[in-house]
């Protein structure tokens, strides 16, 4: 099952682990906050969910594009 999961969640962003390692919880809860908050708001969490997984991708770019001060 953990094998599973690893797999989704480099498949799905990364948005989940990132925020379960940013305020201490595992990525499984906050998995499931984000999959019960669509269930009880109709989807909008999905459209939050997306902006972080942009956000996180373009920050990954960014750091990848210029690993030192002195690159710019």
């Amino acid at each position: 099952m953990k094998r599973l999961t690893d797999y989704i969640e480099k498949q799905s962003f990364g948005v989940c682990d990132a925020i379960g390692k940013r305020v201490g919880f595992s990525s499984s809860s906050v998995r499931l906050s984000f999959v019960y908050a669509s269930f009880f708001t109709f989807g909008s969490p999905i459209v939050l969910y997306f902006a972080l997984a942009f956000w996180r991708n373009v920050r990954q770019a960014l750091r990848r594009q210029r690993s030192t001060v002195w690159d710019l």
